[in-house]
């Protein structure tokens, strides 16, 4: 008798991958500064905060010889000493030359910006109400930039209903780089009904990154089951993205890199759909397509809502 043969065949499974996704110009070139500095002036060179929100870079910079810290008096006298992409208080750089500490300043440019903005407001006499997130860096970077009291937290839309300042002819208001763009509207339109007078910046706060990431998000959500985000769970910008699939009425997950499956997750799944926060590398979308693919037939549709182009120049002494 003959016996066909059988073949187990691996169920389908569409992955619909967006595009932007992963690391942004800003991180990138916070991630060069480290590795250039390491070319530069040898091992160890030290780095106030995580350069940048993600374990797998922060992993790799060690191994190169990077020696992450979270405060500047943990930095050894006589070796470089990078701070990191979030931006720091300025009594942070004034101590490190203090000390006479060769210092490399790899804040973000779009969260520069945003510095320079908040003294402007300062020096124009007004108070400023900050949008952002309690005891993130940025925030607390950008609280740094200005004297103590001139500037107020506001974390949501309850906050900006009952924030109250000494002058309500003279406010201002600025963002975090990494918020959603969709609860931040809302909080600003409360802000300008409750202050008419308010001057906020005159383009976002919000980096393109993010809102193009958020962007990506929306537009492959509906048609996925399921959505994946790769990041940190201390990334704000990758959280925010899980956020944006969920309003968008789909299931969402972040996870730190592909062993953080739960295969659970993919019961009655048909499509996935997979991001990654402006903090995370390729290689772990890589990972995580690969690792699909043992367990699917795997079919895959990238789905491209803009293209980024932006370079960042990185410190002189650096660029060569």
């Amino acid at each position: 008798m003959n016996i066909a043969p059988s073949f187990n065949r691996l169920p389908a499974l569409r992955v619909v991958v967006a595009a932007p996704r992963g690391f942004c110009a800003g991180v990138d070139r916070a991630v060069t500064i480290v590795e250039r500095a390491i070319e530069r002036f040898g091992a160890p060179v030290y780095v106030r905060h995580e350069i940048v929100h993600n374990a797998h870079v922060v992993d790799a910079l060690k191994l190169q010889g990077a020696v992450f810290v979270e405060e500047l008096d943990e930095v050894p006298d006589g070796v470089p000493v990078v701070f990191s992409a979030h931006g720091v208080p300025k009594a942070v750089p004034v101590a490190a030359a203090a000390r006479g500490l060769n210092y490399l300043d790899a804040t973000c440019p779009l969260v520069s910006k945003v510095h320079r903005q908040a003294e402007r407001l300062v020096t124009q006499g007004r108070h400023i109400l900050f949008i952002g997130h309690c005891g993130h860096p940025e925030v607390i970077g950008t609280f740094g930039q200005v004297p103590a009291g001139t500037m107020t937290l506001v974390e949501t839309l309850a906050d900006a209903e009952t924030v109250a300042v000494a002058d309500r002819e003279n406010v201002g208001f600025l963002t975090q780089t990494t918020l959603s763009v969709d609860d931040t509207a809302a909080i600003v339109a409360e802000l300008q009904r409750r202050f008419p007078a308010i001057v906020g910046p005159k383009g976002e706060d919000i980096c393109y990154a993010t809102s193009n990431r958020q962007a990506a998000v929306k537009r492959i959500a509906p048609q996925c089951d399921l959505v994946l985000v790769i990041g940190a769970v201390n990334s704000s910008n990758s959280q925010r993205l899980r956020e944006v699939a969920e309003r968008s009425g789909t299931r969402a997950h972040l996870i730190q890199r592909a062993a953080d499956l739960d295969w659970a997750w993919f019961d009655g799944v048909a499509t996935v759909g997979v991001t990654a926060g402006a903090s995370a590398p390729e290689v772990l979308v890589r990972e995580l397509m690969t690792l699909l693919g043992t367990h699917y037939e795997v079919t895959t549709d990238e789905v491209t809502s803009a293209v980024e182009d932006v370079v960042f120049k990185l410190p002189r002494g650096l660029d060569a």
